[in-house]
């Protein structure tokens, strides 16, 4: 006689003749499941927790950030000289040595051509946003004062707010915090560009065989995007900044190099910064030379923000920051909540260095059908 056959009930997700047991509720659809979503939310309660403690050792955890992303950004100069034949030692302090004077005297050469103009720029700025509260309370729109008031409130109370201000951005009024910081980002960016290669071999030495391939695959990728994206903000930062600096120039607006520098600094933070920016440069245009002009910066600030969008970043950056707008978008609001103004800034490349790290999980079937050596 032949056994009822019950393959038709599993497939459907009826549960078979018989006494139900506990491996038939883990096993039908309801029960898989409930497993899964068991998984998911074990997961993301790990990372909660994760982030939880980042947060609390945020005086290490952001200079070693930090001091990853400069050492990526430098890590050709430190290949280039080794190649010609200078020591570790040697090739790492000629590269740090060298960054802190460049980045020091560009620092102190912005400070010194706008510390007279920053209190202008902020009165140009908070004129502008009064005339275009009156314009917009009193011209053709008609919109209720109150409803003005209201949502400029809402602004004020969220840059002061706990959320925006955490992190590093409270810690800027700190003296201490800010000096114990730049030593950690010195020192640890010292190690990393001496060390980095043989700290990356010290983590994996626990791996063998296909997870070692992995991690050196990882640790590969990790390098070579925040290097990317370094390395080409700066030059789409520098670029957005000369252009729209010039045109400001031309068009007779005042404080156009302090309003050049943001631009320059906001360029770092994707998306929102070059809103911000542009917004700030309408308003002194405002002010100074009117809304034909104003509208003109506007147009200009757009115009260049397209050119970069769509000719210069995809040519610079190459395949450092694919990431979709919503992503960029998602990863900016979670970093500036979790660590305020450094924590915007540091969200998008740490985005894009996961999604890499993920497209690269596996090796490609060209290379995994090579035998390996032992």
């Amino acid at each position: 006689m032949r056994t009822p056959d019950n393959s038709g009930a599993r497939l459907s997700g009826a549960q078979p003749d018989g006494p139900t047991t506990l491996r038939t509720l883990l096993t039908d659809k309801l029960g898989w499941l409930g497993l899964r979503s068991a998984q998911i939310l074990l997961a993301l309660g790990l990372v909660a927790v994760i982030v939880l403690v980042l947060v609390q050792v945020k005086l290490v955890v952001i200079p070693v950030l930090i001091a990853l992303i400069l050492a990526s950004a430098l890590s050709p100069v430190i290949g280039w000289l080794r190649r010609r034949g200078l020591s570790a030692i040697l090739s790492t302090w000629v590269t740090l040595l060298t960054a802190i004077v460049v980045f020091g005297g560009i620092i102190t050469l912005i400070v010194l051509a706008v510390e007279n103009q920053w209190n202008d720029l902020a009165t140009s700025a908070s004129d502008g946003i009064d005339e275009l509260s009156t314009y917009l309370t009193e011209g053709p729109l008609g919109i209720d004062a109150a409803q003005i008031e209201a949502a400029r409130n809402a602004g004020v109370d969220f840059l002061t707010s706990s959320q925006f201000g955490s992190g590093a951005l409270a810690g800027v009024s700190v003296a201490t915090e800010i000096i114990t910081g730049a030593v950690l980002v010195v020192v640890i960016l010292f190690f990393f560009l001496k060390d980095g290669d043989v700290i990356w071999k010290f983590f994996l030495r626990p791996f063998k065989g296909e997870r070692l391939q992995r991690g050196r695959r990882i640790g590969t990728t990790t390098v070579r995007v925040l290097g990317g994206y370094v390395r080409g903000t700066a030059i789409v930062a520098f670029v957005d900044a000369a252009a729209i600096g010039i045109g400001l120039t031309i068009l007779g607006v005042p404080l156009a190099l302090p309003l050049s520098v943001i631009i320059f600094l906001t360029a770092f933070i994707p998306l929102i910064g070059a809103t911000i920016a542009g917004i700030l440069a309408a308003l002194v245009a405002l002010v100074a030379n009117g809304w034909v002009v104003a509208l003109i910066v506007v147009g200009i600030v757009v115009l260049v923000n397209q050119l970069e969008g769509n000719f210069l970043q995809p040519v610079v950056m190459a395949q450092s920051l694919k990431l979709h707008p919503l992503v960029i978008l998602v990863a900016l609001t979670a970093g500036t909540i979790v660590a305020g103004i450094i924590g915007a800034v540091l969200a998008v490349p740490i985005a894009a260095v996961g999604w890499a790290i993920v497209k690269t999980w596996n090796a490609p079937p060209e290379l995994k059908s090579r035998p390996q050596l032992a």
